[in-house]
């Protein structure tokens, strides 16, 4: 039986024992070049000019414009949008006129959020690919906290997407708060990216990753708490303009910003980032450390648009409002810790459950404060100080020594 060598093999030897004599060669060499090789026929190219009735249709539609309306609004000085006229919801100015700014915040978050620009492939993954498919690489609770991080997050990120593109996007009437939006949007889909990227380089079974939203409880507890409560962002039908469903924004809002991206996130990005600092799962924590400082722009500037919105629309924030806010926050923070327990049913990585419940409520006394709601965890400390470090940090050495994180691009750079 031949081998596809034998065959090469059998060929060159074939070739070699007929080769022609050089004069044949040159001969048949001379014959194909005095042969002419005739010339394709002509296309006509096809006319490009359009034809005098289409000119005619598009004269006619010039012709018939009326813009008098945009002449009056000029003359009457109504497109000459001031900074009072500007409010978060509800707003009547035209949106496509930027600045004057009233939200230099927001701008300011965009332009930081461009500056922080990063993509998946640039971390190098090899280290995390050897240490997941060594047996000694990992102990089981370690597998069970990258599994559970990278099920839950693959799916929450496309959740706030969407919410984000469909509903937010349309019901925040601000200009410069919507060029951070799109910015926000991006980024979300980046993180969406960074985790499939994760998945994939591990090897791991995609099936079971991204449905685990729906078949582990503590997993998909969180999905269906965030769904429910920030519905009203993908509907298509809701608009704001009633107090009801002014409120009911400010609640959706509350829900996607101050839970899902402000409690939901804290676990599952702290146990990755202690992996890494253990010299475990490097490429997966570096990812998750940049992905871990957008979100907290994410929620920074989430906060500020509930307090504006209460701030412009003070009769929303009553009471029993404020109530309900509060049962949010006490809500996703139970959710939260039952996620700590179902991840981490013994210690590790330094970390155990009651330390994380700690956290937790740390978490959450920071997230009721800024929204103006009284602490609900008297004197809870936060366990793992350096989580504040990687967020505030806009320059350091990378903990794993692989490389100088500048976390901008080249030309946000001070070169000096």
């Amino acid at each position: 039986m031949l081998t596809w060598d034998d065959y090469n093999q059998e060929e060159n030897a074939s070739v070699a024992t007929a080769a022609p004599e050089p004069a044949v060669v040159a001969a048949a060499t001379m014959a194909q070049k005095t042969v002419e090789t005739p010339e394709p026929p002509a296309i006509e190219p096809a006319s490009t000019e359009p034809s005098p009735e289409a000119m005619q249709a598009a004269e006619a539609v010039i012709t018939n414009m009326d813009a008098s309306v945009g002449i009056e609004e000029m003359e009457m000085g109504a497109s000459r949008i001031s900074v009072d006229e500007k409010a978060m919801i509800n707003c009547r100015a035209d949106l496509n006129q930027l600045v004057p700014f009233k939200y230099d915040w927001a701008w300011q978050k965009y332009l930081d959020g461009c500056a922080n620009h990063w993509m998946p492939q640039e971390v190098n993954m090899t280290a995390d690919v050897a240490t997941w498919k060594s047996k000694e690489g990992l102990s089981e609770d370690e597998r069970r906290i990258v599994e559970r991080s990278l099920g839950y997050f693959s799916t929450a990120d496309s959740l706030v997407a969407n919410n984000l593109v469909l509903g937010i996007y349309r019901l925040i009437t601000n200009p410069e708060c919507r060029q951070y939006l799109l910015r926000q949007a991006f980024e979300e889909a980046i993180h969406t990216h960074a985790y499939q990227y994760c998945i994939e380089s591990l090897g791991m079974d995609e099936g079971e990753v991204f449905n685990m939203y729906r078949e582990v409880p503590s997993v998909a507890k969180k999905a269906a708490w965030s769904i429910s409560h920030t519905h009203e962002l993908s509907d298509p039908n809701f608009d704001t303009g009633s107090i009801e469903a002014d409120q009911q924004l400010l609640r959706n809002l509350i829900g996607f910003y101050a839970v899902t991206e402000g409690i939901f996130f804290y676990c599952g990005f702290t146990q990755i980032l202690s992996m890494g600092r253990r010299n475990k799962m490097t490429g997966v924590a570096e990812q998750f450390q940049y992905i871990l400082r957008d979100e907290s722009m994410h929620l920074n500037f989430g906060i500020d648009v509930i307090n504006q919105i209460k701030l412009e629309n003070p009769y929303l924030w009553t009471e029993q409002f404020k109530e309900e806010a509060t049962q949010m926050i006490l809500e996703g923070t139970a959710l939260e810790i039952e996620y700590a327990r179902d991840t981490m049913p013994r210690g590790v990585l330094g970390m155990n459950a009651a330390m994380m419940e700690e956290y937790l409520h740390f978490i959450a006394n920071r997230r009721l404060t800024q929204l103006g709601l009284s602490e609900q965890f008297p004197g809870a400390q936060n366990p793992f100080p350096w989580m504040s470090e990687i967020m505030d940090l806009r320059k350091e050495k990378n903990f794993f020594e692989t490389r100088v994180i500048e976390y901008q691009t080249g030309g946000a750079l001070n070169w000096d």
